[in-house]
């Protein structure tokens, strides 16, 4: 039964720093993670899943790194939910690119990415848009 199989999803989401306006859009990401409720309805996409990025560090590079994973039963017969869920949270951010890594037991490992139109996703300004690739690396051993 598709009950007992175990789904991994973990990715990042990317920002571009170094510019004018960074803690601004920071504020906008950060609040916009926070937002998201401390328990969802099932498919879960909750605050507890991802990682702010450290703001007050020196000499960071040129990219924010948002990261984030979760350990699920079989999510994948759910995805399109959770995968609205997360868009949703896209549209309320800043950002370059997200890649979102799905691993299930049966069916291997989707790559899901999103790349900005331009030279990056502003909130609110709509057009996203998802590649997926896929990976099955071995068989079901019966």
């Amino acid at each position: 039964m598709h009950n007992d199989q175990e789904s991994i999803v973990y990715g990042c989401i990317k920002d571009v720093s170094g510019s004018l306006g960074d803690q601004q859009r920071r504020k906008v990401n950060a609040r916009a993670m926070m937002s998201l409720p401390e328990a969802d309805d099932w498919p879960f996409l909750c605050r507890d899943m991802f990682s702010l990025p450290v703001t007050d560090v020196h000499n960071l590079y040129h990219t924010d790194v948002m990261h984030f994973g979760a350990s699920y039963k079989a999510v994948e017969y759910e995805w399109e939910q959770w995968l609205a869920k997360f868009e949703d949270l896209l549209s309320r951010m800043y950002w370059v690119s997200a890649t979102v890594h799905l691993e299930t037991e049966l069916s291997g490992t989707h790559t899901f990415t999103w790349e900005a139109n331009g030279s990056y996703h502003a909130p609110g300004s709509g057009g996203i848009s998802v590649r997926c690739e896929w990976s099955h690396e071995g068989g079901l051993q019966i």
